[in-house]
C-alpha cells in the first residue's frame, strides 16, 4: 500500500520527543520531593491528545515552529515522510499517559511505570530514530484497520 509522501520536519518531532521525556522525568523525579508535580503526567496526556486531534494545538511542536526554529535555536530537518504514523504515535503516547494518570493516586507504581514507558519510547525515538508507535500504525494500516 503506497501512500504519497509529504514533507515532515523531523526537528519538530525531536522537540516533541525531548519535551515528553523531560516532562515525564520532571514529574517522576520531582514528585519524590514535591508530590503535586505528578499533575504533569495528566497535563502531558492532554497536551499530546489535543495535538493529535488538532495539530495546531500541539504545544511542543508550536514551541518549535514559533520560537525555536525562527530564532535558529533548532535547525529544520525536512524529510520526505508521512505525518500520520507520527501523529498516531503521539496519540498512543497520550492514551498511555491518560491511563497512567488514572492509576497515579490508587496505584502510583503502575501509573509511574506507564508514564516512564512512554518516556523511554520517546527517548528511543529521539536518540535512535525508532518509533514503536509508527510501527504499530504501519501494521494496523497493512491490515486495513487504520487509514491515512
Amino acid at each position: 500500500m503506497s501512500t504519497p509522501q509529504s514533507v515532515v520536519d523531523h526537528s519538530a518531532l525531536k522537540v516533541n520527543q525531548a519535551s515528553i521525556v523531560v516532562t515525564v522525568l520532571v514529574a517522576f523525579l520531582g514528585s519524590v520531593a514535591f508530590r503535586p508535580l505528578l499533575v504533569l503526567i495528566p497535563l502531558l496526556a492532554v497536551v499530546l491528545l489535543l495535538g493529535t486531534f488538532a495539530p495546531q494545538l500541539a504545544l511542543f511542536k508550536q514551541l518549535y515552529f514559533k520560537f525555536l526554529k525562527p530564532r535558529g535555536i533548532v535547525k529544520p530537518r525536512p524529510v520526505a515522510d508521512r505525518p500520520e504514523p507520527h501523529n498516531f504515535a503521539q496519540g498512543l503516547g497520550g492514551v498511555f499517559l491518560a491511563v497512567a494518570s488514572v492509576f497515579l493516586i490508587p496505584l502510583p507504581v503502575i501509573g509511574l511505570a506507564l508514564a516512564l514507558l512512554v518516556a523511554v519510547l520517546a527517548f528511543v525515538n529521539f536518540a535512535f530514530g525508532y518509533c514503536l508507535g509508527c510501527q504499530i500504525f504501519f501494521q494496523l494500516e497493512k491490515r486495513g484497520l487504520v487509514r491515512a
